[in-house]
């Protein structure tokens, strides 16, 4: 069983915003497999993707309720409640470190400064999840964080956000099929910068 999170919080007045990111690469991957969220075990949204023969395993995509900054609540419970194990956990959420529509996937690791990634590794109390950052750019750097991660895309982001959420979704399904690693061949070197550098290595937005 795979667990799927996408993080973002819960509300119309936070639809379309940087920070509910992770949201839209979730509802891409359910809307491609046809299945809808219901009410989970936890205080979280879940669409439950059954196996296909030949094909994919049972899997679970979930939006927490819990708001970002708690976000380890309901993660905890769902991965507690369906016995995940670390390796088969996967988090999607917004970087404002990385450039606009850039993708950047990890085996584990810190939190980056990311509240709600803080919140899930303390709740699991460990960093051995994969995670799949999806960039929403860092703009005016005069602009706090928390205003730049609640803002809504410009009508001319739109378009590849749209393009980069489509390409998340290919990057989750792929992580269903064969697991991070695969992933970050394919996502991270197809995302490098042209010199072959990293500029991702700074902290994630605070969330």
């Amino acid at each position: 069983m795979k667990l799927i999170v996408g993080l973002g919080n819960p509300g119309e007045q936070y639809r379309g915003t940087r920070h509910n990111v992770g949201f839209e690469v979730v509802d891409e991957t359910a809307r491609r497999w046809d299945v809808a969220f219901r009410s989970a075990p936890a205080d979280a949204l879940l669409a439950n993707a059954p196996a296909v023969p030949g094909g994919r395993g049972a899997v679970l995509l979930a939006k927490p309720l819990t708001y970002m900054n708690r976000s380890g609540f309901a993660v905890g419970a769902l991965v507690r409640y369906y016995r995940v194990e670390p390796g088969d956990l996967l988090v999607v959420t917004e970087d404002v470190n990385l450039p606009l529509g850039r993708l950047r996937a990890r085996r584990q690791g810190s939190s980056g400064g990311h509240n709600g990634l803080r919140s899930i590794i303390e709740a699991l109390a460990g960093e051995g999840f994969s995670r799949l950052r999806v960039g929403v750019g860092r703009g005016d750097p005069r602009q706090k964080l928390s205003g730049r991660v609640l803002s809504r895309f410009a009508r001319a982001e739109r378009p590849e956000m749209d393009d980069t959420v489509r390409r998340a979704a290919d990057a989750v399904e792929m992580f269903v099929e064969t697991g991070i690693g695969p992933v970050m061949n394919a996502f991270n070197r197809r995302e490098a910068e042209p010199d072959g550098g990293d500029p991702a290595a700074g902290a994630g937005p605070r969330g």
